[in-house]
């Protein structure tokens, strides 16, 4: 990915160092770590709760210089960069888009939506509308997943970036809605929806960034790939616990993944990203 020497959002929050709370779970691609901790442990991912509230209070941390790289490491440099080809791509899509904030941790944090362990990865939290990640998931990601390449990186953020969309849109605030009228099996298949359509967007991201910026590289979108099928519910499932189990599906298997990341990026077209009235999904 082509993404040195250019310009960094100014949204991101540098809480790294800054002591965080107890855990919480948050929604997107992260939540697959907490996902497979879970399963060793012999539990089923679909009975936790979406968030364990943790304390009340706000932490604020310094405001990050996208541009001051004798202060700030590569990575955090790389992911503002990201970040900043999100809000120019959206913004040229989605009138009036409000940008999410992206906040930087280390170990802990807390969040509108509780407190949360850099276990539970790379999140989204809808009740302050912030993207959060601990850049040590990165290392995970091409370590223990397999997953190695910037592209790979900058797919994790276009996924949760994607669920800052869904709820400017308030697709999640039905999905919701459903799942706590619904029982356990069909809220998991709604998670499944929302989770491939978050994949979708990033895609669509990848498609618009390349028009407007020229930022992919030869194997970029390999690398983008073979993150979506490193953490397709049926691999870890079976990695973790050595059987499939679909009704317990909360993000879609390897396939399903890969081929929503791909509609999106082949595309570019967002109406052609509704993953819940797909007849595959049902």
């Amino acid at each position: 990915m082509l993404w040195r020497g250019r310009e960094g959002s100014g949204n991101v929050e540098d809480r790294r160092g800054m002591s965080g709370g107890g855990m919480a779970v948050g929604g997107g691609i992260g939540g697959l770590i907490i996902y497979l901790l879970y399963s060793f442990l012999g539990g089923n991912p679909s009975n936790m709760p979406d968030v364990l509230p943790g304390q009340n209070q706000t932490t604020q941390g310094k405001q990050y210089d996208p541009n001051n790289a004798a202060a700030d490491d590569t990575l955090a440099q790389f992911v503002s960069v990201v970040l900043k080809d999100t809000e120019d791509v959206w913004g040229d899509m989605l009138d009036g888009y409000k940008k999410p904030r992206l906040v930087l941790f280390s170990n802990a944090v807390q969040s509108a939506c509780g407190s949360a362990s850099a276990a539970v990865g790379p999140f989204y939290c809808p009740g302050d509308e912030k993207v959060y990640i601990d850049l040590a998931f990165f290392r995970e990601l091409k370590q223990r997943f397999g997953a190695p390449g910037d592209f790979a990186m900058a797919y994790v953020i276009a996924h949760e970036v994607g669920h800052h969309i869904q709820n400017l849109m308030g697709t999640s605030d039905k999905v919701h809605s459903l799942q706590q009228r619904g029982g356990e099996r069909e809220g998991n298949k709604l998670s499944v929806k929302l989770e491939l359509q978050a994949d979708f967007y990033a895609g669509v991201w990848a498609h618009h960034a390349q028009q407007m910026k020229n930022i992919i590289e030869p194997g970029d979108i390999n690398e983008a790939l073979t993150a979506a099928n490193a953490i397709g519910d049926d691999r870890l499932q079976q990695q973790s616990q050595g059987q499939v189990v679909p009704d317990a599906f909360t993000h879609g298997t390897s396939a399903q993944r890969m081929y929503w990341f791909k509609k999106g990026y082949q595309t570019g077209d967002l109406k052609q990203g509704d993953t819940f009235n797909d007849p595959q999904l049902q």
